[in-house]
This record gives C-alpha cells, structure tokens and sequence, in this order.
C-alpha cells in the first residue's frame, strides 16, 4: 500500500475524532488509598491549510536524573493534586505549568481508557488518565524547566503506520527491541505514550489495526 493511500484511508478528521469520543464509554481503573493518579492532554488541532488533515501535540522531557521518563517523547500531563478539579484539571494544570498552553478556552472531546504505568518494566500502582482537547490556531508555547521541547506530528500519518519504528535499548541490564513511532526530526515515541496512542486509535476507529510489532 502506497503511503498516500495509507493517508487517504486514515483522514482521521476532527468532526469524526469527536463524534467517536463523545459514543465511547472510557474503562476507569479501580483505585485504593495507595493508588498514585496522573493525567496526559492529548492535544488536537486541524491545520488551517489543509481541513482533512489534524496534528496531535507531543512534548520531548527535559532529562532528569531519577525521572522513569526521563528525555521522553510524551504527552503534557503530570499527577494529580489535591485541588485539581478532578483528573481532566489535573492535565489541563500540567499543560499550563508546562508549555504555557491554557486549555480552558479547548473544546474536549472526551476521555480514554486509564493506563496502567510500568516504567521500564517496573509495575506501579499508579493509573494514566488521557483526556482529549481540540485547540485552535498556532499558539506559542512557553515549556519549562520539564519540557525540552515541543513538537507537532500528523495523526492521519501516525495512524496509517507508516511511521512505526523500533530501537533497542538496556532493560533489566539487557537490549530490548522496543516498537513505537518514529515522527519527521528523529524523535522516537515509545512506551506509555506509544499504548497511548495506540488506545487513542483504536478508540476513534474500531475498524484500525496496529502495527506489525516486532518482539
């Protein structure tokens, strides 16, 4: 298949985005006293030039010694405080603190399924809530101390697959082939963010398969 027919069938366009988040009923983790809650913004905007066609916002983190998810391609988002306005402030807090983008002008879209986060291979009790917000424009961001840069990608490309890639990395003291996305400048989206948007997918087109991962 051609990449622009992979393109074509995957016109992951907004309106159809929104209709399939608003029918979709999200399966939230059960949670107890120890139960540590974070929340990721999924960030959409549809370029002006090109209606059909919609970008999804990634950020690469800062590195940080003792950070799971330190230098990684990732999503805003961050834990949950006590006067967050529930996991959704909580990501729309984090997107501020982070890149300066205020969300409460955003039209949401809804939110997915919660992750379960194993950094590394290390199982937490710790749940991902991902909400999803459309944005408009071309605003500038303002990252801080977290956030080393920000970087726009295709969704209709992300999901037509073309883009899947793998890298070997240490784990547990030996290389492991890890699958994920490679996007325009190198940057490679993996792990967490990678299922992420894998569920993202999946959610907004029941119809769409994987990629072909290697192990």
């Amino acid at each position: 298949m051609t990449h622009d027919a992979s393109f074509a069938i995957f016109q992951l366009v907004l309106n159809k985005i929104t209709q399939s988040l608003a029918a979709y009923d999200a399966q939230f983790a059960q949670t107890d006293a120890n139960t540590r809650e974070a929340a990721v913004a999924l960030i959409l905007r549809q370029r002006s030039a090109k209606p059909s066609s919609t970008d999804i916002l990634f950020i690469k983190r800062a590195e940080k010694a003792g950070d799971p998810w330190s230098g990684h391609m990732a999503f805003p988002g961050g834990h949950k405080e006590s006067y967050d306005d529930g996991l959704r402030g909580a990501a729309m807090r984090e997107t501020s603190e982070e890149i300066g983008l205020d969300l409460e002008d955003s039209k949401y879209l809804g939110a997915l399924d919660h992750e379960q986060a194993n950094p590394r291979g290390r199982v937490l009790n710790m749940l991902i809530a991902p909400h999803v917000f459309q944005i408009t424009g071309d605003p500038a961001f303002t990252p801080n101390h977290e956030v080393a840069e920000v970087v726009w990608a295709p969704l209709n490309v992300l999901a037509a697959n073309t883009l899947h890639s793998t890298e070997t990395m240490p784990m547990g003291g030996r290389p492991t082939i890890f699958n994920g996305y490679r996007l325009e400048r190198g940057h490679f989206v993996w792990g967490l963010t990678y299922r992420i948007l894998k569920s993202f997918f999946a959610t907004v087109d029941p119809t769409w398969q994987p990629p072909n991962e290697i192990d």
